[in-house]
């Protein structure tokens, strides 16, 4: 299922202008918890991961030999006694449509189940979002039922379909 050039690494502080890019998308700046508009904002991103569950930036290209790009991130958050954790993903726009999020997506998947020791992953993705849909379902991550009116962006409320993924699947 993975394209051969997908990799999960840790993030580093030199990721900084890759974050920054990434999140001048304007479906992306959803995704961060504060608006990232300069390298500092970037920077206080990836550290904010410290502690909170294990993000790791999506790369392609390269052989391991540092000459990868950064185009992505997927995570597992939320952690809990049960081995139960919550995932989340983006790529980049221009990354988009090839696999890679679906790809990256399964790496996290079997990375938690393998060396975490979880159980089960779960994940949301708004209804109107049917390439969000499309990774989750390509992941592995079946659907589970619908969550109505469970997020607000600007004032507007959102039904999310919510997917899991077990490590007996």
């Amino acid at each position: 299922m993975t394209p051969v050039n997908v990799r999960l690494r840790e993030w580093r502080d030199d990721d900084a202008p890759a974050v920054l890019s990434a999140f001048q998308a304007p479906d992306l700046r959803l995704q961060a918890p504060w608006p990232v508009v300069t390298l500092k904002d970037a920077m206080g991103w990836i550290a904010a991961w410290s502690g909170v569950g294990h993000a790791f930036a999506v790369t392609i290209g390269g052989n391991g030999d540092g000459g990868e790009r950064v185009v992505g991130n997927v995570a597992v958050t939320r952690i809990d006694d049960h081995g139960n954790g919550w995932v989340s993903y983006w790529v980049v726009p221009e990354a988009r449509g090839k696999g890679v999020a679906a790809a990256a997506t399964d790496l996290l998947a079997r990375w938690a189940f393998d060396e975490r020791g979880l159980y089960r992953l779960e994940l949301g993705h708004r209804t109107n979002n049917p390439a969000s849909c499309r990774v989750a379902t390509k992941a592995g991550f079946l659907p589970e039922g619908i969550e109505r009116g469970r997020l607000c962006y600007e004032g507007v409320r959102y039904d999310v379909e919510r997917h899991a993924r077990l490590a007996t699947d």
